[in-house]
């Protein structure tokens, strides 16, 4: 799914370089390659402020503490998603709150978001899924007249940007009260190992992210919150700080293997490409399929037979995961999302697909379908 050795090989030197630099320097905790990340992502970003962390799923934790949620107060969130969106918010005691997606572009909708607002609901986390941004513009308009937080979860989607009506464009993650993001190695922007991250452009917001994630304090020794233990390593952020100044470059390369795809199957009816949302930019951290009068697991099989790799993201929406059951959803309380799980499929995309493996994996697809 992901060539990361491909990866490695081209920029191997600038790697290794990085690694040694700080072994050499013995900087292995909140090092000077932590602090020059943050920095340089700040300015990628174009946002105020970089909190870096261990990894996604504490930067969504730290995010929650750090503006103060509490326990019982309810948060929107998408019920097609990775689990740790809705986890954080059911290990901090708030209520998860499960939204229907678009079925075209599989992202959380304004219109499913405002239906369900309660005098409880308090925030919430629109998850920019697959490489693209939900409605933000509209999205931050609600949560103004509901006065609630907007908790960005751009573990899929950083250096993706999004356009406001007004032509306006800000990067995703940096629209929100607080961004969140993941630097799992098969992410757009990976290291090699955990890693995320947190933005803002609030400067008190960032100083409690800050201090929640270094254990609430912010003078060494007196802690005046209860927070956690969440550090960037001092190698995964040399590794990042190097892998930052190619991010445009992988980010564009993916989007040429996505048109690649596209065109190999604008004429198969039994297969839907992604569809794009107007207001923005797609960076493909997924390429993501729609199974139309084909066996999706069927075809996952011959992929598999033939040598190429294919993943379901996600075969079981969260409304029907066991663990989340105490929260009283059943089945065919979310449609859109029950029959995504059961059609959508994903094909291999990363910065090294060539045109070879494309008309390969293409091919293969279209003689199974027709």
């Amino acid at each position: 799914m992901v060539d990361l050795k491909g990866q490695y090989s081209k920029i191997k030197p600038e790697i290794d370089s990085a690694i040694q630099e700080v072994i050499d320097n013995t900087e292995f905790i909140n090092g000077s390659a932590v602090k020059n990340f943050q920095k340089n992502l700040e300015h990628f970003l174009s946002v105020k402020h970089v909190i870096p962390c261990a990894n996604g799923t504490d930067a969504l934790q730290i995010a929650m503490q750090a503006l103060g949620l509490q326990q019982g107060d309810e948060v929107i969130t998408s019920d097609f998603t990775f689990i740790a969106t809705v986890e954080v918010i059911a290990l901090l005691g708030l209520k998860p709150v499960l939204a229907d997606v678009d079925p075209d572009t599989f992202l959380l909708t304004p219109e499913n978001i405002e239906k369900l607002i309660t005098p409880k609901t308090k925030a919430i986390v629109p998850v920019h899924l697959f490489g693209q941004c939900c409605d933000m513009e509209k999205i931050m308009d609600i949560a103004k007249k509901y006065n609630l937080f907007v908790i960005e979860d751009a573990a899929q989607a950083i250096g993706a940007d999004f356009t406001f009506s007004n032509g306006k464009v800000q990067k995703a993650g940096t629209i929100g009260h607080v961004g969140c993001t993941s630097f799992f190695p098969s992410k757009n922007l990976g290291c090699f190992g955990d890693g995320g991250a947190l933005f803002t452009n609030d400067d008190e917001i960032a100083a409690m992210l800050r201090s929640v994630a270094n254990h609430g304090m912010k003078v060494r020794y007196y802690h005046d919150h209860i927070g956690v233990n969440s550090r960037l390593d001092t190698i995964q952020a040399a590794i990042l700080n190097v892998k930052l100044k190619y991010l445009d470059e992988y980010n564009a390369a993916r989007q040429k293997a996505a048109a690649f795809y596209d065109n190999a199957f604008k004429d198969n009816s039994k297969i839907q490409t992604p569809v794009r949302v107007g207001n923005s930019n797609h960076i493909f951290h997924q390429y993501t399929l729609v199974a139309k009068g084909v066996d999706r697991d069927a075809l996952k099989s011959q992929l598999q037979e033939k040598g190429i790799p294919a993943m379901v993201y996600y075969p079981v929406p969260m409304h029907l995961q066991n663990a989340y059951k105490y929260l009283g959803y059943k089945e065919n309380d979310f449609p859109v999302s029950e029959n995504l799980c059961k059609i959508v499929i994903s094909l291999p995309m990363h910065t090294e697909l060539d045109k070879e493996q494309l008309e390969y994996i293409s091919k293969t697809i279209n003689e199974f379908t027709r």
